[in-house]
């Protein structure tokens, strides 16, 4: 493994930014300083960038098994990298579902193969994600789940959560649950509100979100047990996360780069490129989630990456599927949109998101000692002009984000390092 220099980045120590190159051997940080290494190291431009630890998503589509013309293990892992991810969280409504620990291995193994990203298999919690009996809890565990989810769908059965939710918070595990009411959702796609009235377009209420989280949080009370929201849209889930959090629970949340940057006003548009699960929702939705993510009430940012093919979206905005693909682009609207110090975007793009996961080796400031598990992203550049992903979905190009993944580093490993006009000295 060759020798690694960083040189001029603002690096994100334990204790707090500094402007320092950092020398990186056999995959760790081995010094911080000025004219580290040695001359065989190959130097890494990091001047007017951030150094910090690798991006984790909490919540990515990688399609495979069963999906593989949106999406592989492979090209997503590619699309991770690119956009400063050193982890991702597998989502397990694949065809067929992560429901068993087998499954589980082939996923994590996969990852392991294509070895740009560390590819975390999450696990139904129920079989075939029918919501009717429950999923292999106990070999999942076994394979190295910890995350368990039937995405795409609620768990809409309050006594089989519970007993999930029981089981679960014996061994430490977490429900991350996609918090949509199936009945209140029913044939709508798009946000209820002035949009939807004026296109005539059949809708869904912020209430299907709120209502299944506020049951949810009841049986957190009742269990105990680890609970995570995915994909917050609106005003009323945040008040409900922040009050569990004031009361104690166990609680934290996502939301994603599409909801911070996006709201019903664009769906005017009818570009399927803007449908999504859960919908955009109004201005004051919006905003609302933008403050959360500043103050930490909302924990993180997901992707929610969900590919889909040309043929399959571009088709009129009812028929469309939900979804669009962010992993190479969510730094860049979280910088665009949020505007986040270097510690707090970081904070929010993988510390967070590694303490969820329980990932080892992920997640950490830059120090001595520490894996050498970094993406190094520049503010200021024009964000990535083209997708990685294999699908095209996505409603970031041609916005004018700024920021860039510059370089992403696996364990010492040179995963992604874009062509980048270096900063003038």
């Amino acid at each position: 493994m060759n020798d690694l220099i960083l040189e001029g980045g603002l690096v994100l120590t334990p204790d707090g930014p500094v402007t320092a190159d950092v020398f990186v051997r056999d995959g760790i940080v081995a010094g911080l300083g000025e004219s580290l290494g040695s001359d065989e190291a190959t130097v890494l431009d990091c001047r007017g960038a951030w150094v910090g630890p690798g991006f984790v998503d909490v919540h990515t589509h990688l399609r495979e098994p069963g999906e593989e013309w949106k999406e592989d293990i492979g090209s997503g892992s590619e699309a991770a990298a690119a956009g400063g991810y050193t982890a991702v969280l597998a989502m397990p409504n694949t065809d067929p579902p992560i429901d068993a620990g087998h499954l589980a291995r082939y996923v994590a193994d996969r990852g392991s193969e294509v070895g740009l990203v560390t590819v975390i298999p999450a696990g139904c919690v129920t079989a075939g994600r029918a919501g009717e009996r429950l999923s292999h809890l106990d070999e999942l565990w076994m394979a190295g789940v910890r995350v368990f989810t039937d995405d795409g769908d609620s768990v809409a059965d309050a006594g089989l959560l519970r007993r999930a939710m029981d089981y679960l918070a014996q061994l430490g595990g977490i429900v991350a649950q996609h918090a949509i009411d199936a009945g209140l959702a029913r044939g709508g796609h798009m946000h209820e509100g002035d949009v939807s009235s004026r296109l005539g377009m059949a809708a869904i209420p912020a209430e299907a979100e709120s209502t299944v989280v506020a049951r949810d949080l009841a049986l957190v009370r009742l269990t105990g047990c680890r609970y995570h929201i995915q994909h917050v849209s609106a005003s009323q889930t945040v008040a409900l996360i922040a009050a569990a959090k004031a009361e104690g629970l166990p609680v934290t949340a996502e939301v994603t780069p599409h909801h911070l940057a996006f709201d019903h006003r664009v769906v005017e548009s009818t570009d399927p490129v803007f449908k999504m699960m859960p919908p955009l929702r109004s201005p004051e939705d919006r905003e609302a989630l933008v403050v959360a993510l500043r103050d930490g009430v909302i924990d993180m940012v997901a992707t929610d990456h969900a590919p889909h093919a040309d043929h399959e979206k571009d088709v009129p905005f009812e028929h469309a599927p939900h979804g669009v693909i962010g992993l190479e682009w969510a730094g860049a609207v979280v910088n665009t949109q949020v505007g986040l110090e270097p510690v707090a975007f970081y904070e929010r793009l993988s510390i967070a998101p590694a303490a969820l996961l329980g990932a080892s080796g992920q997640g950490r400031w830059i120090e001595p000692g520490a894996p050498a598990t970094m993406t190094v992203f520049d503010p200021e550049a024009d964000a990535l002009d083209h997708a990685r992903s294999r699908s095209r979905n996505t409603p970031h190009l041609g916005r004018g984000l700024r920021g860039r993944a510059r370089h992403t580093l696996l364990q010492g490993t040179l995963t992604h390092s874009a062509t980048i006009v270096p900063h003038p000295s």
